[in-house]
């Protein structure tokens, strides 16, 4: 798993970014008012997820349109799933261990 996305989304305000464009690509300015952030700011954050390859811009006139990339959130989700599989299978376990003891108990 690419650290550099980690990394991109570790910042509150890169994720809520994220969070915005999960819905609808936009621009710069639509972010800025939406998160009430300065323009300078927001297009720092924009680059560092760009550069970490989760967003990318489109030119449209005088101004850039920011979508999501789904391969990294793709890759992502599939480097999770190997936890996610760990996960159910302890709950499972447990499952099972209270089944157990609740038939002892009665």
């Amino acid at each position: 798993m690419n650290v550099q996305i980690f990394s991109a989304l570790a910042d509150p305000n890169r994720l809520a970014i994220v969070d915005l464009l999960l819905h609808e690509p936009l621009p710069v300015g639509k972010i800025v008012e939406k998160l009430n952030l300065n323009q300078p700011q927001t297009s720092k954050h924009l680059h560092v997820l760009s550069e970490a390859g989760l967003v990318e811009a489109h030119p449209v006139a005088n101004r850039r349109i920011y979508k999501l990339r789904p391969q990294p959130f793709q890759e992502l989700d599939k480097w999770l799933e190997s936890y996610r599989r760990e996960w159910e299978a302890r709950m499972d376990r447990l499952d099972d261990y209270l089944d157990v003891l609740q038939g002892k108990n009665h």
